[in-house]
C-alpha cells in the first residue's frame, strides 16, 4: 500500500522512489508473451512502476491485435467508440496483464482519461477518435477502478492534458470524484502536457503528488528544473517528472534530431535535484507506442515525432540503466529525501544541486564536465570530502581540489555527478 508524507511516497511505511517505465500502449498493442518478456527485463533493471493508458493511445503504433475498450466503428479518417458499451474482453485481458505487473513486484500507474477523449484540450482537435460522452464517464471510471483496485494502482486522472475551459475541468472533476468514491485508498495525480504547470487549484488540493513533463521539445528542456523550483511554493507534496524526454525520440514539432541518453540523464538529474525528487520516469521511443518495424505510427499534426525504433531494440537502450543508476544514488544518498539548495553554481542555472535536511550531504549534477566552484554552498577542501561518478559509465572517478573551494576537471567525457559529504566538526 502506498502513502504520502511530506515530499516522499512510502510503500508499507518505507520510502518508495517512484521509478517508472512508460508503456502507454500496453493494453492495445502488446501480445501476452511479449508482455512477460518486457516485465522480466524491466524488473531486472530495477523499475518498480509501469505507466499505462487504460484506453487506446491516440498516437500508438499500428498493430494486428484489434482489441479495443469499447464497441468501435472504424472509418477512413479514424474510429468511433460507443462509450456505453464496455468490451469486457479488453478489460479481462488488461486484468491479466496487471496481475503480471504485480507478480513482477511493480505497481501500475494507470491513466483514466487521456486528453484526446476530452473536449477543448489541445489533443481533442487532432485525435482520430470521438470525444467521450459525459453521461458515460462515471460508469466507465467506476468499472475500471472497482475492477483494478486489487492491484493497488496509482491513478493519473488525466493524460497529457491542459485545462482550457470549464468543460474540460468538469470532465476531469467527474473522473476524479468517481474514482475516489470507488478506490479511496489509491494515490492520484494528473499527467499534464509538456512544459505545462497550471493545474486548477481544486485539483492541486486533491492530488497526492504533482506530476509534470519536461517533454520532447528541444527548446523546452529547462522546464525539467524550472517547473519544480517554481511549483514548490504552490504544492508542498511529492513531485515527479513523469515524462522527461524519451530515449531516442525525435525533437517534437518535426524538428530534425533525436534525444540521446545524455539528454535523458540531464533531464532526469536536473529534475530530481531541483525538487522533483520523489522519483523519475524513463521512456524509450519504441516502447511507449509499442512499435514493430514497418508498422504505422502517429499522425503529422500535433507533436510530429519521427518513426520509433522496433520495441525489441528500444527495450535495450542504455538510458534505462543510466536512470537505474540515478535511483541507486538517490536512494542511498538521500534515504529520507532532499531539498534543492537554491544556489547558482558557476554562474549558470543549468547546474542543479540538492542537500539533505541536515545539510551534511550534497549531490551536484553538471550536464557538461567542467571545474566547479562550491563557494555558494559553503563547502571547501577543509570541511568536505568529495566523490565523483561518471553518469555515462556509472564508474567512480578520482576527484581532486585545485583550490580551497574549486573542484578540478574530472575524466568524465560528458556529464558529471559529484557527491560532497561535510566532515563533522
Amino acid at each position: 500500500m502506498l502513502s504520502v508524507r511530506n515530499h516522499q511516497i512510502y510503500q508499507n511505511s518505507k520510502p518508495f522512489f517512484y521509478f517508472a517505465d512508460t508503456c502507454w500502449s500496453a493494453f492495445t498493442n502488446i501480445a501476452k508473451t511479449d508482455w512477460n518478456y518486457y516485465l522480466d527485463y524491466r524488473e531486472q533493471q530495477g523499475f518498480n512502476v509501469v505507466q499505462i493508458n487504460l484506453l487506446k493511445q491516440w498516437d500508438a503504433s499500428g498493430n494486428d491485435l484489434n482489441i479495443y475498450p469499447f464497441a468501435i466503428t472504424k472509418n477512413d479518417s479514424g474510429y468511433t467508440f460507443d462509450y456505453s458499451k464496455i468490451n469486457t474482453a479488453y478489460f479481462d485481458r488488461a486484468e491479466e496483464m496487471l496481475a503480471n505487473v504485480q507478480a513482477h513486484h511493480m505497481i501500475p500507474a494507470l491513466v483514466l482519461l487521456w486528453a484526446n477523449y476530452v473536449p477543448d484540450t489541445w489533443a481533442s482537435h487532432i485525435a482520430r477518435n470521438n470525444l467521450f460522452t459525459f453521461k458515460d464517464l462515471s460508469h466507465y471510471v467506476a468499472y475500471v477502478t472497482k475492477r483494478f483496485k486489487k492491484f493497488d494502482p496509482i491513478y493519473f486522472v488525466s493524460g497529457d492534458t491542459d485545462f482550457n475551459t470549464e468543460k474540460t475541468i468538469n470532465y476531469y472533476r467527474e473522473v476524479l470524484k468517481t474514482a475516489k468514491e470507488n478506490d479511496p485508498d489509491a494515490l492520484y495525480s494528473f499527467h499534464i502536457k509538456g512544459r505545462f504547470s497550471d493545474v486548477p487549484e481544486e485539483f492541486l488540493d486533491q492530488m497526492d503528488f504533482f506530476s509534470y513533463q519536461s517533454g520532447h521539445n528541444i527548446d523546452g528542456q529547462a522546464t525539467a528544473y524550472t517547473i519544480p523550483l517554481a511549483e514548490r511554493a504552490k504544492f508542498d507534496g511529492p513531485m515527479i517528472n513523469t515524462e522527461p524526454c524519451y530515449d531516442q525520440i525525435s525533437y517534437s514539432r518535426q524538428k530534425y534530431g533525436r534525444f540521446s541518453p545524455h539528454d535523458v540523464r540531464t533531464a532526469a538529474w536536473s529534475s530530481v535535484l531541483a525538487g522533483a525528487n520523489a522519483g523519475i520516469t524513463y521512456g524509450a521511443h519504441g516502447i511507449w507506442s509499442w512499435h514493430h518495424t514497418g508498422a504505422s505510427f502517429g499522425i503529422v499534426a500535433g507533436e510530429g515525432f519521427d518513426v520509433p525504433f522496433d520495441w525489441h531494440d528500444a527495450l535495450r537502450f542504455r538510458g534505462a540503466n543510466d536512470l537505474a543508476f540515478l535511483k541507486q544514488i538517490m536512494t542511498t544518498t538521500f534515504p529520507s529525501g532532499c531539498n534543492p539548495t537554491g544556489k547558482t553554481l558557476n554562474d549558470t542555472v543549468q547546474i542543479q544541486s540538492a542537500t539533505n535536511d541536515t545539510q551534511t550531504s550534497y549531490l551536484i549534477y553538471l550536464p557538461t564536465n567542467t571545474e566547479l566552484d562550491v563557494t555558494p554552498l559553503g563547502l571547501n577542501q577543509e570541511n568536505s570530502k568529495i566523490t565523483i561518478w561518471d553518469p555515462q559509465t556509472h564508474l567512480e572517478k578520482q576527484g581532486h581540489w585545485i583550490s580551497s573551494t574549486r573542484i578540478g576537471l574530472s575524466t568524465c567525457l560528458e556529464d558529471v555527478l559529484i557527491k560532497i559529504n561535510k566532515r563533522e566538526g
